[in-house]
């Protein structure tokens, strides 16, 4: 019997186990026959629980039950899996939760994306699993609380592949199967609907599922997608390397100085003054413009003036990456996203700050790419960056890049994608995704019939600020999308009210897919009806 999770094991501990029927009974021997052609069963684990507490289970691609409100218990025959691949030396866990009783199943499956090198796990299945979706989910074989270096070398120097390509896809996908086919077991009928939803690596998961998994889901969610990971996951980097070429380390409330000095000058643009820049195309801020001023702070306490150093620095963020020659390498951050996550300091002083580089793209270079964990990221060149982004398209935008535009199997098979992203976003630059969908549009004209693609004014990562964020609407729009034919010609969300033109707290709008722009044509900010796509 596999051994389970020690929060898994906490968790089942408060529950109440007892056998429950159903189509067939929630024990190993209804699952024996489930299997792979090109995996080995390690060990299976099956337990029926009833009242398992949803509270503590915060997964990456949903944070609440998909239909509304997630109730405090479920009652689920979990399913723990491990197995190998011959040959790879690899150990795979994928997680399955069934509603236990057969009344509680919607005849749907629905599994939740995971986030940064987290592929997924126990939280993932439990989302989907309140709202009456059978589940599943993977690690991606690899344990998300160790180093990346214990799971991405087969020892020091040496790239561990199989776990890259169980992560970047296998996984994913064999997590599906089983997920499907330890429900028709148990139910004795297929799910009449797969889905997938997932935001950050969840979204770059989803994109996954419909370039090499084309028929596996019916419908699939994609929230600022972690898609382009061999550029955009260096490029995450080059705040912290700017930094350091240009030795300056500002406080967080320079960086913020920057970004609200940009939001006076252009969050007008869009005829709506409420803190968020819809249209940063046709903002031409500098960054310049406000050396000599002094930024009052409060952590650490005092004044600080702008300098020319720092305006450099943070006009390269928002322009991205460059190679030596000054070529694009890369896209930076819109002017109205937090630049304190991908240049996070702490400080003694306002004048004596430290760079904390963003771990996660601080592992790519040094496991994946230097192929060295004690390699020094702080101590680049700019010949040293250029090299390392191009090693990182060189050797795995077909593995892990994830921006293949050819979804016709996709489509053939009948498939439907809302993908959307937030346009403050602050750790993945949006327009990223604007690049990729308008290279899948140049491919295909037709697209919008089965992928459709959402800019959220004033949102952050998966979700966040003041803008337009879709993250609760999304998924039942999908649904009625794949159910009922129903066509999103747009994605309703939910941002803050500007204050004084309305007595609520938030206001409501309609998202525009994607060439389409979001367009405020007069009345009261906070109707619905005085936005338009166009």
């Amino acid at each position: 019997m596999a051994l389970l999770s020690l929060a898994w094991v906490v968790m089942i501990a408060s529950a109440t186990v007892e056998h429950v029927s159903a189509s067939r009974p929630c024990i190993a021997d209804t699952f024996m026959s489930l299997e792979l052609n090109n995996i080995d069963i390690l060990s299976l684990n099956v337990t029926p629980v009833r009242n398992y507490p949803t509270v503590n289970s915060a997964s990456f691609g949903v944070t609440s039950a998909p239909t509304g409100r997630m109730p405090s218990t479920v009652n689920v025959c979990f399913i723990s899996l491990q197995y190998t691949h011959p040959g790879q030396n690899d150990v795979v866990n994928t997680y399955i939760g069934l509603p236990l009783n057969t009344s509680d199943w919607n005849n749907r499956f629905l599994m939740d994306g995971g986030g940064g090198w987290t592929a997924g796990g126990l939280d993932e299945i439990i989302a989907p699993l309140a709202s009456g979706y059978s589940s599943a989910s993977t690690d991606g074989g690899h344990n998300s609380t160790t180093s990346t270096a214990d799971w991405g070398f087969v020892s020091e120097g040496n790239t561990n592949w199989p776990a890259l390509w169980d992560f970047a896809s296998v996984a994913l996908g064999e997590a599906a199967t089983l997920g499907k086919m330890a429900t028709e077991i148990y139910f004795g009928s297929s799910p009449k609907y797969s889905y997938w939803n997932g935001c950050s690596t969840g979204g770059r998961q989803g994109h996954m599922m419909a370039q090499r998994f084309p028929t596996y889901f019916d419908g699939i969610v994609a929230g600022s997608p972690a898609i382009n990971w061999d550029k955009f996951l260096l490029a995450e980097y080059w705040p912290a390397f700017l930094a350091q070429l240009l030795d300056t380390q500002p406080p967080a409330c320079v960086l913020e100085a920057f970004t609200d000095a940009a939001i006076d000058a252009c969050d007008l643009l869009d005829g709506v003054k409420d803190g968020i820049i819809s249209l940063p195309g046709q903002c031409h801020f500098k960054a310049s413009s406000i050396i000599g001023q002094t930024v009052n702070c409060s952590n650490p306490s005092g004044q600080i003036t702008i300098t020319d150093k720092m305006a450099e620095l943070v006009s390269g963020m928002w322009e991205g990456p460059i190679s030596l020659e000054d070529q694009f390498e890369w896209y930076g951050l819109h002017y109205d996203a937090d630049l304190a996550f991908l240049l996070a300091t702490t400080c003694t002083s306002l004048h004596n700050c430290t760079v904390i580089p963003f771990s996660i793209s601080a592992d790519w270079a040094k496991v994946f790419l230097a192929r060295n964990s004690s390699f020094n990221v702080q101590g680049l060149t700019r010949q040293d960056f250029d090299d390392l982004f191009h090693e990182s398209v060189d050797q795995y935008a077909s593995i892990i890049g994830t921006h293949n535009t050819d979804l016709t199997e996709f489509k053939l098979a009948g498939g439907k994608m809302i993908a959307w992203h937030g346009m403050q976003d602050e750790l993945i630059p949006t327009n990223g995704t604007v690049d990729y969908y308008s290279r899948v549009m140049d491919r295909d004209p037709t697209v919008a019939d089965y992928y459709r693609f959402y800019l959220a004014p004033g949102v952050g990562h998966c979700g966040g600020g003041r803008g337009f964020d879709p993250s609760g609407t999304v998924f039942e729009t999908l649904r009625a999308w794949v159910e009922n034919g129903t066509v999103p010609d747009t994605l309703g969300a939910v941002a803050t009210a500007v204050a004084g033109s309305n007595s609520s707290s938030t206001r409501t709008a309609q998202l525009c897919p994607y060439p389409e722009i979001f367009t405020y044509v007069g009345g009261d900010p906070n109707d619905a009806s005085s936005f338009s796509c166009t």
